[in-house]
């Protein structure tokens, strides 16, 4: 190893082992591969891990709800991994999970150093419950109006709209998000380990503010969790560390029916498989002699994680605290980033046509290393937001990566493998001086990567490249090669051979000047680079190599078609809405009778039942396409502005990508027959699967269904379908 090289422990976010990745996961994945990728061309030692966030009540309940254990289920959610990870080029030396026995050894050991230090306690607090799943509710399971700025739907720890923390009891009014039941307070005996203690403030101010810990926008937003105001109120407060059983977790030594909090023993979960990484023996076979206990000892070891802005208060207070008063390392810095949206700033949304979904994308064909490139290119190693907008990604793609770069090899590479045998030659003065402008730039793009100012890095890569088509336009090789101008460079005193002489220097610039580009694209696009080595019949890249060139006389391998451009149809089929979506839009814009629309001639309205003619028949597969679903109604409120318009929230028994219950906004005109009193609570039935509609008061996402006479005045009243007595919310209706 080289002796300036480093030893780095490097991690991302560790996914809720509830479902597959999205596209987030994906991005923060591209974001950390690629930094690693640039640590290793280096010459320094990575050591890059992440494991399955096994643990808590959201896994313990869907695993319940799908017959099988806790175990199982995460199991079933590991086995789905791979194809993500491989499709992408996401190189993880160490996949684990928290509920592996590591997890659970180091958890308890931590907790123990903690509760030595005297900052572990227990005290009796009132807690949710819900008397319906007869259980305490977690955060994440209660539901409410933020206590700081008045959002609605809010989880009961944290605000999404504000990003203000507080206790679930701070809501206002709270419901549960399992079953829309406004819980009770009960009490309970609860471990907090005591984050207000001045010890902990001390540290966190001086660990917060070591610079190249966080970023200064990070810090900033920190700096309001220290705060306190003029009655002394506000700082850090301690965290609840222990939740009761029923609950899939660690269970707490010495507290029988505790259990570890999920997010105490989650990123401890980091610890867990480097340590899986080291003693099965997979650490040694990279090269790496110590044991894990050994490497976690020295000094010079350094540690990194990268997350999304949405856990920064777990990462940059609990998680450093947690390390440090149980006598372990901290990390060097965490790496915060912000989220994706689509279509200038639009959240992602499956159902809406919205959503980026990454095995669709590579089941399109569409080349993983197009989205690694447009992702990167859009980071610049802050926690701002960026955005996939398509038109933007095709452009870059098509005009950056293909137009700029990739033509540089596929207008050289001809005339030297048939007119020189393949062999380079030398570059003269003036692609002599290219060059080294060139490899001048190495430094600047190394900077960076390193700062994961990877937009920066690639606008740099870009303009390099600009040069090099310049140089390329300037020299015009294809005219050298062309035996119908010889008499026009004979006219001129040059030779045959001279005139074939230059045609190889100006070849041979581009083709060296490819594999620096090649070099400095290198962390981003790893598989496109390693085709370019084998093409140029060279060992790997690493950036030292750019102050060096390839010698004359070096010969090529065979050029084979590097890669496509990205097309129309394939941005289309990426976010096609759902079929019966589609066909809906497409319908209406055509102006064509939709399934409750027909031009045909029927019977008269006062002929037929409830006032309407019987649509026309549909098959099985037809009705299949209408997903019927049961919904509970947990809320309801008018509309304002609206005499028509009641506004539901409704449990769908679906989940976000967390895990977490979520619920839909549906607006229906039922108001001149129900008060929201009357719905609260209730059952109904619901379209799940209908386009979102936007309307001036929001966006209503599905459709309650409701009875009524087509003449209102020979029978008025408008009746919400209700099911049965043991219908359960998100049970389909067949």
């Amino acid at each position: 190893m080289n002796p300036s090289s480093r030893s780095l422990f490097v991690t991302t976010a560790l996914p809720y082992a509830n479902g597959n990745f999205h596209i987030g996961h994906i991005m923060e994945y591209i974001q950390a591969d690629t930094w690693v990728r640039f640590q290793r061309m280096q010459g320094h030692k990575v050591h890059f891990v992440c494991a399955d966030d096994a643990h808590g009540a959201p896994i313990m309940i869907a695993a319940e709800k799908a017959g099988i254990t806790p175990q199982q289920f995460v199991a079933n959610i590991a086995a789905g991994r791979k194809p993500y990870l491989d499709g992408f080029h996401i190189a993880f030396d160490n996949w684990h999970s928290t509920d592996g026995p590591e997890n659970h050894q180091l958890a308890q050991d931590i907790y123990r150093g903690l509760k030595a230090n005297g900052l572990i306690t227990t005290k009796t607090i009132e807690q949710f419950f819900d008397p319906e799943k007869q259980m305490f509710l977690p955060d994440r399971f209660i539901k409410g109006t933020c206590p700081k700025c008045g959002a609605k739907d809010q989880y009961g720890d944290s605000c999404e709209s504000c990003g203000a923390v507080y206790a679930p009891t701070e809501l206002k009014d709270p419901y549960s998000a399992l079953s829309g039941a406004t819980p009770v307070m009960k009490s309970s005996e609860h471990h907090f380990f005591a984050l207000s203690d001045p010890r902990c403030a001390q540290f966190l101010q001086e660990w917060t503010h070591t610079p190249g810990r966080l970023q200064p926008e990070v810090l900033n937003k920190i700096k309001e969790w220290f705060a306190k105001d003029e009655q002394g109120n506000g700082g850090l407060g301690d965290w609840d560390i222990s939740r009761d059983a029923p609950y899939f977790g660690i269970e707490i030594p010495d507290a029988p029916g505790k259990y570890f909090y999920v997010w105490l023993d989650a990123p401890i979960g980091y610890l867990a498989s480097l340590k899986n990484y080291f003693d099965t023996g997979k650490a040694r076979a990279n090269g790496e002699l110590r044991s894990y206990d050994e490497f976690m000892a020295d000094p010079a070891t350094e540690q990194y994680h990268f997350i999304g802005k949405d856990i920064t208060y777990f990462h940059t207070l609990f998680w450093p605290a947690t390390l440090h008063f149980s006598g372990r390392k901290t990390p060097n810095a965490v790496f915060v980033h912000g989220f994706l949206t689509v279509n200038n700033g639009e959240k992602m949304s499956k159902s809406r046509g919205t959503g980026l979904d990454p095995l669709k994308y590579l089941s399109l064909g569409m080349n993983p290393e197009w989205l690694r490139y447009y992702i990167a290119a859009k980071l610049n190693g802050k926690n701002e937001d960026i955005d996939f907008n398509p038109a933007d990604f095709m452009a870059r793609v098509n005009a950056d990566l293909v137009g700029k770069f990739i033509n540089i090899a596929s207008r050289s590479w001809g005339f030297i493998s048939k007119r020189f045998g393949g062999q380079l030659g030398d570059p003269g003065a003036e692609g002599q001086a290219l060059l080294e402008a060139l490899a001048a730039q190495a430094s600047t793009i190394a900077q960076c990567y390193d700062s994961r100012d990877t937009a920066r890095a690639l606008r740099e890569v870009m303009l390099l490249a600009d040069k090099v088509n310049a140089y390329v336009d300037l020299h015009k090789p294809w005219e050298l090669a062309n035996p119908k101008n010889h008499d026009k460079y004979l006219e001129q005193g040059l030779s045959i051979d001279s005139v074939n002489e230059r045609l190889q220097a100006v070849c041979t610039t581009s083709l060296q000047a490819f594999r620096l580009l090649t070099l400095y694209l290198k962390p981003v696009l790893p598989a496109l680079a390693t085709q370019v080595e084998a093409f140029l019949n060279v060992a790997p890249l690493v950036f030292a190599d750019a102050a060096k060139l390839l010698p004359a006389g070096h010969t090529i391998g065979t050029y084979e078609h590097l890669m496509r451009r990205v097309d129309t149809p394939q941005i289309d089929k990426l976010f096609e809405p759902p079929a019966l979506v589609a066909q809906a839009v497409s319908a209406t814009e055509a102006g064509k009778p939709t399934a409750t629309q027909s031009d045909e001639p029927g019977p008269s309205a006062s002929a037929c039942p409830g006032g309407e003619a019987i649509a026309p028949t549909i098959s099985i597969d037809d009705f299949a396409k209408v997903d019927l679903r049961i919904a509970k109604i947990v809320a309801c409120e008018r509309v304002e502005g609206s005499t028509k318009l009641l506004r539901l929230t409704l449990d769908v028994g679906e989940t976000d990508d967390t895990g977490q219950p979520t619920t839909r906004n549906v607006f229906s005109g039922i108001a001149s027959v129900y008060t929201p009193e009357q719905l609260v609570g209730q059952l109904t039935v619901m379209v799940a699967n209908l386009a979102p509609r936007k309307m001036k008061f929001g966006l209503s996402e599905g459709m309650v269904l409701a009875a009524s006479h087509a003449n209102e005045k020979a029978q008025p009243g408008i009746h919400v379908l209700t099911p049965w007595p043991g219908a359960t919310p998100g049970m389909r209706i067949h």
